[in-house]
């Protein structure tokens, strides 16, 4: 008989939280979660209270034995977990838009990844996340610690560097949004195989090679892409600019839409500086999709939206 398992996700109050939760519920023979406890500050207690009643709702329409638990007591939450989640934002979404816009107002880049945002939000976010390793040593040091926290690289390259605790694990959507990317424009089924070869840094990553039922067709990807006929993978937080031909084939390598703030710092600056000095930055966007997400969970029913709008929220909110 498999273990019960216990999963903590600080954060629990994001609006990535049911999505998380979702894939729970869908593996629960592979990964049976048994309690899931949702940590957030006081500055949170309305959010974490919605998403709270929303989980409820999609553990009983799913009809899976998971308990769902909220606090603002992190040490309490940690007992006993297996798995710790980290989807934090210290300092909240108002804290991102300065990161961006303080940085823009000097003619630098302003990105919660890259540059001076990045720096930004690295500097405020890494002693957070070693307050959380010093509660996971000393109530569960058997835990896994899972990170989606940005920067996420940042964070994790920290934690090795800088702590004694080798459970930490960084991850990113980045990866598994090239995959899908790939499945799209190979026009792959589901009994397709499909392997990729990866490698680099959160969110600094290249695909080296792609094998479909074991035969490698990286080079018609990569030709499709250098040529313009098959349209590059990107994520919608990233203004969509074509990598220039020559440098797919000298690399020889697809690079993540990431890469472009460092392949094409001028243009990429250029954007964000119009957005800038129209009144805009990609943290009110993201707010203002963050509330209609929430004014959707408060509702009966939402667990079903909950379900549908998973690649939308991925892309809206990062």
């Amino acid at each position: 008989m498999q273990k019960k398992l216990k999963v903590v996700t600080i954060g629990g109050g994001s609006s990535y939280t049911p999505e998380l939760l979702e894939g729970f519920l869908k593996r629960y023979h592979e990964l049976p979660v048994s309690e899931l406890w949702l940590v957030d500050v006081a500055e949170g207690q309305e959010k974490v209270d919605i998403i709270f009643d929303l989980c409820q709702r999609m553990v009983k329409k799913a009809g899976v034995p998971m308990t769902v638990h909220k606090t603002l007591d992190r040490r309490q939450a940690l007992k006993d977990a297996d798995f710790v989640t980290t989807q934090l934002r210290v300092g909240q979404l108002k804290a991102r838009e300065l990161d961006e816009r303080i940085p823009l107002s000097y003619g630098y880049l302003g990105q919660e990844t890259n540059g001076a945002g990045g720096l930004f939000k690295g500097l405020r976010t890494i002693p957070v996340v070693f307050d959380i390793i010093k509660d996971v040593q000393e109530i569960c040091p058997k835990a896994w610690v899972i990170n989606f926290t940005n920067p996420a690289g940042m964070v994790t390259e920290a934690v090795y560097r800088h702590t004694d605790f080798k459970r930490f694990i960084g991850v990113c959507n980045i990866p598994i949004g090239m995959k899908m990317f790939i499945r799209d424009v190979l026009a792959l089924t589901d009994n397709d195989e499909l392997s990729i070869d990866l490698f680099g840094l959160n969110h600094m990553v290249f695909i080296k090679d792609v094998l479909v039922n074991g035969e490698s067709r990286f080079a018609e990807l990569l030709d499709g892409v250098a040529s313009g006929t098959l349209k590059a993978s990107s994520v919608k937080n990233i203004f969509d600019l074509p990598f220039s031909e020559g440098l797919i084939r000298s690399l020889n390598l697809l690079p993540c839409s990431y890469l472009l703030y460092y392949f094409k710092l001028k243009e990429m600056l250029a954007i964000e500086m119009g957005e800038y000095y129209k009144g805009g930055a990609r943290a009110q966007v993201v707010q203002k999709v963050e509330k209609q997400l929430f004014d959707l969970y408060k509702k009966p029913g939402s667990e079903r939206e909950a379900e549908r709008t998973g690649a939308a929220r991925r892309g809206l909110l990062l």
